[in-house]
């Protein structure tokens, strides 16, 4: 496993995500929804918009944690490695999601 790729898959998407997107901020969404303009059909699209931005952010908040213990498990030397079965997780499962914790088979048992 080439760890210095798996770091910079790490830290590139850390980036994005702390840098933000093309997403209207949640701040300009709840200000600009907030008065009673527009019928009801209008209303209720930007109370939607507001409800997906903060499952958005939260969501966001996650994998930024994620990164983080991820990029820690590189500097510890345990990165790669499933925290629940302690065997190694596939290359292609890293390449997908680099910040994860378990192998595909944990994955799928959680599910369960």
């Amino acid at each position: 496993m080439d760890m210095e790729t798996y770091r910079g898959a790490l830290i590139d998407k850390r980036g994005e995500l702390v840098g933000g997107s093309a997403v209207k901020p949640l701040q300009w969404t709840m200000e600009n929804n907030s008065g009673r303009q527009g019928d009801m059909a209008d209303q209720a699209t930007g109370n939607n918009e507001v409800h997906v931005q903060l499952k958005r952010k939260q969501t966001d908040a996650k994998i930024l944690q994620a990164i983080e213990e991820a990029l820690d498990r590189i500097e510890q030397g345990t990165y790669g490695t499933c925290r629940d079965c302690g065997e190694m997780i596939a290359e292609a499962r890293l390449k997908a999601i680099p910040w994860t914790r378990v192998c595909i088979a944990c994955k799928e048992k959680q599910k369960a």
